[in-house]
């Protein structure tokens, strides 16, 4: 797949089918994407894949908490400033407002939005996940690397035909998602995300991006629209 195409392909799937990774295509994947930059070669990025019995009972464990009306563990991380300015806060909403009406959630209906979110904890019906730790006293410079990192394995998958959901929401429940990955205890769980191949049957709603000229600004060359 031409590498723009893998680019302009990737979207968060919310739907799986249970179908794991064959390991060597995820070990090919992982491979190439330590090739990712990290400022001064630190590489802070530790990942866990998770399927098979370990990923069931992850998933048995979140799902009895999540039932339970448990409101999880607090984040190790803020997943968002607060308050947020309002073109983001607005980004944000708008996201909400058409994954919610994709599968036929009416706005306002808050225990069907609950219930729609709890996938997250499924997997989204994924066989496989990953789990990304950074090391607590990392600072938000090595968290960059750490996303780069992560899409390069997102990108990397468009590539071999498969599709992804990076969550920050496992990150709400990351008191059990040690319990059973039993990593060292000065690393900070990042996020997870489910990967596999996606189930054609599960709607995926257009999410728009911003136009290139609300985000760039090019300052040096007038043909490409320099500020003047």
């Amino acid at each position: 797949m031409d590498v723009y195409e893998a680019v302009r392909s990737r979207q968060s799937v919310r739907g799986f089918l249970d179908r794991p990774v064959p390991p060597d295509v995820l070990r090919t994947v992982l491979s190439a994407a330590m090739q990712a930059p990290s400022g001064g070669n630190l590489q802070p990025w530790h990942v866990y894949v998770l399927s098979g019995a370990k990923l069931r009972d992850l998933k048995a464990r979140v799902r009895r908490r999540v039932a339970s009306g448990d409101p999880g563990d607090p984040p190790p991380v803020p997943p968002y400033p607060l308050p947020l300015p309002v073109c983001y806060a607005e980004r944000l909403e708008d996201m909400g407002a058409r994954r919610y009406e994709a599968v036929g959630v009416a706005r306002g209906d808050r225990p069907a939005q609950a219930r729609v979110r709890a996938g997250n904890w499924e997997c989204w019906g994924a066989a496989t996940a990953l789990f990304c730790y950074v090391n607590e006293g990392m600072l938000p410079p090595q968290w960059m690397d750490a996303g780069m990192f992560l899409q390069s394995v997102m990108v990397l998958l468009r590539a071999e035909g498969m599709d992804s959901c990076p969550q920050i929401a496992w990150a709400e429940y990351h008191q059990t998602v040690a319990e059973v990955i039993e990593p060292p205890g000065d690393l900070a769980l990042a996020c997870g995300m489910s990967l596999g191949y996606a189930d054609p049957a599960v709607p995926r709603p257009v999410m728009p991006r911003a136009q290139l000229t609300d985000v760039v600004t090019f300052v040096a060359d007038a043909a490409l629209g320099a500020r003047t």
